[in-house]
């Protein structure tokens, strides 16, 4: 068996997220179904390097599988991308080593969430940017952000329906910058993110930007590890997972 190794965009508009769902259109399910027929009906499972919600994006998901077809490496890509939808695309794939692991060998994750920020909406931007007609204050998104680097229990930006015990991850980087096409961008980069983390973080930061919030009542709200304290969680559409390193 050769393990293999493919980073995919897609646009998660018509997704109901990442991970399969009976009788839902989502990502893996698309993939399997066309790695299902290329081994002539023989299930074939990929593993993620996580999971993303229904409406979000990404640029840069990752995932493996197993296979014991004999294709070069650079052409599964273009295999699985002439029998995938119009919003899947494989970017690359690679021979991998049989300890590889899409989702517990990642050492950082990066998204991104865009920011339409002008008076008007722009029909064509629509599903890809969240639309905030009033300016934005950066410097003070800056100085909230500056208070979320660093090891935490995230608790406060984990959405309540989650199992998950252990809410201690590292945010390494996050910036909030304006773009040339009326776009603003937060960039944040972690070891790995929590439940709607990233979204929660962009709301609480969209309230301090518009003035709702002090700045200073970041660091507060992080200690305090209670959701209620944070702002509303931020929609789907304005996200994407940029990168996943390893």
């Amino acid at each position: 068996m050769t393990k293999i190794k493919c980073t995919v965009a897609y646009d998660g508009t018509q997704f109901h997220g990442y991970q399969v769902q009976p009788g839902k259109r989502t990502v893996q399910r698309e993939i399997e179904k066309v790695l299902t027929r290329m081994h002539h009906g023989r299930t074939v499972k990929i593993v993620a390097s996580g999971r993303t919600d229904a409406g979000v994006h990404a640029l840069g998901q990752v995932f493996h599988f197993e296979t014991m077809l004999n294709i070069p490496e650079e052409r599964w890509a273009m295999a699985l991308n002439s029998m995938l939808p119009d919003d899947i695309h494989i970017w690359r794939s690679e021979f991998v080593s049989d300890q590889f692991h899409a989702r517990y060998d990642v050492k950082k994750k990066e998204y991104r969430y865009r920011l339409l920020t002008r008076p008007e909406p722009d029909l064509f931007r629509r599903t890809y940017t969240m639309h905030v007609a009033q300016p934005l204050d950066l410097a003070a998104m800056n100085q909230a952000a500056a208070a979320v680097v660093g090891t935490h229990d995230f608790s406060c930006f984990c959405a309540a329906n989650t199992n998950v015990k252990d809410k201690v991850r590292t945010v390494y980087h996050i910036s909030i910058s304006k773009a040339d096409n009326d776009e603003t961008v937060i960039r944040i980069i972690g070891s790995g993110f929590l439940y709607q983390m990233v979204r929660i973080i962009t709301g609480t930061l969209l309230d301090i930007g518009m003035h709702k919030l002090e700045p200073d009542r970041m660091a507060g709200i992080i200690e305090g590890g209670d959701r209620q304290n944070a702002s509303a969680t931020a929609p789907p559409h304005g996200l994407t997972l940029w990168q996943v390193t390893y």
